[in-house]
């Protein structure tokens, strides 16, 4: 998207830099990571930077405001409540794609956000591993506050803060549903590797009283802080899983990301938020009539993760399909125009980044980023078969 920085990487980029740089990264940990890695960065320019720190910004004003306050709490089920809930958030990210303002300008429009945490880790991990393998110039970042942009010890403190705490790493987890198998292992071996949180599964933990333990190596370990990456819809999918207890009780556990907030923050929002950066966007069971022209929408599901039923072909009878008690569930969002803005070696690919938060005990700090290109219809791996430059990335900008 840069184009000074894009021309000069695209005319010295090599397959041999690429395959060395995933070599590394394959074996950093002792195994081969599942998703596909982008042969390139993304370089972000300036005029698109300042949109997207003041899109972020303007989306928090929203959230933060009287008005989305007195509806946050509907967004929770009752049934998936999670007791002892933090005041605010602690991580959250914000979803955009990459389009065109009518002047020709390049414009953020958010398409998800939710209360949860992403790649911290991974994404500081693979930053690393881009400037090393391609030699990157020392005038870029991945960071967006200037005091991490010459001390990277800095942003690993921050999620230290943020993930730690005032707790001993040894009693603090990454809880997740067989971590070993998730495709996001790789951000699990990097935090352990950042912070020394271990990754645990939840059929792992034990419970006395109302309390939670696991045992690593025959010892018995108290685990006093959590940092949940457990998403409820997945656990769903397990219904056999041995757990010996539920998320939902009342456990004596601080919680780094505490589970409501994936709710709160999520695609339940998006109705209540407004502006240029926002796509329009309406609770199903709200709108009347519903719009003649479903094929300029998408219909999504609240409750789903990774994109799971969202319908993007939309018809009336899609729709109608959905029973007049279950429209609350679902909304209709104006799609957006993706736009081919990163030049690759052959044709150009889409963008969408997302933008990382942690709450810095003030407000909601944007640290970092992660990018995802594609040259498909969407952004998935089935969209992009045979594609090169295709895939997760970062973001760098000048300092």
């Amino acid at each position: 998207m840069y184009s000074p920085y894009r021309q000069i990487f695209n005319r010295q980029f090599s397959q041999e830099q690429y395959q060395a740089l995933l070599a590394e990264v394959n074996s950093a940990f002792g195994f081969e990571v599942t998703f596909k890695i982008c042969e390139t960065p993304v370089f972000i320019p300036p005029t698109l930077k300042e949109r997207l720190v003041e899109a972020g910004e303007e989306i928090w004003r929203q959230i933060n405001s009287e008005s989305y306050q007195k509806e946050i709490n509907g967004a929770v089920p009752a049934e998936l409540f999670v007791p002892n809930e933090t005041a605010q958030p602690l991580f959250a990210v914000l979803d955009f794609a990459i389009c065109r303002a009518e002047n020709g300008e390049l414009m953020p429009q958010l398409i998800e956000l939710q209360g949860f945490p992403s790649l911290f880790a991974f994404q500081h991990f693979i930053a690393g591993m881009y400037r090393k393998h391609y030699g990157l110039p020392e005038q870029l970042t991945h960071f967006f506050p200037t005091e991490l942009q010459n001390d990277e010890n800095i942003y690993i403190e921050k999620l230290r803060r943020a993930i730690v705490a005032d707790f001993d790493p040894k009693n603090v987890i990454l809880l997740e549903i067989k971590p070993e198998e998730q495709k996001t292992r790789i951000d699990f071996a990097c935090t352990e590797h950042f912070l020394g949180v271990r990754p645990v599964c939840i059929t792992a933990l034990g419970k006395q009283g109302r309390k939670l333990y696991y045992y690593h190596q025959g010892e018995r370990i108290w685990v006093e802080r959590i940092y949940n990456r457990i998403i409820f819809d997945e656990l769903h999918r397990y219904p056999d899983l041995p757990l010996r207890f539920s998320l939902t009780e009342d456990l004596e556990v601080s919680w780094a990301g505490h589970p409501n907030w994936f709710f709160k923050i999520s695609k339940f929002t998006l109705p209540f938020l407004k502006g240029r950066f926002v796509p329009p966007t309406f609770f199903l069971h709200q709108i009347d009539p519903i719009p003649d022209d479903l094929e300029n929408y998408v219909l999504k599901p609240l409750f789903s993760f990774a994109g799971t039923g969202v319908k993007f072909d939309l018809t009336r009878a899609d729709i109608d399909s959905i029973p007049e008690h279950e429209r609350h569930r679902y909304i209709l969002m104006r799609k957006v125009n993706y736009q081919p803005v990163v030049e690759t070696l052959d044709i150009p690919a889409k963008a969408e980044v997302r933008l990382l938060y942690v709450n810095n005990g003030q407000k909601m700090e944007l640290l970092t980023n992660l990018i995802r290109l594609s040259k498909g219809k969407m952004m998935g791996v089935d969209f992009n078969k045979g594609q090169s430059w295709v895939g997760g990335t970062i973001g760098f900008m000048e300092k």
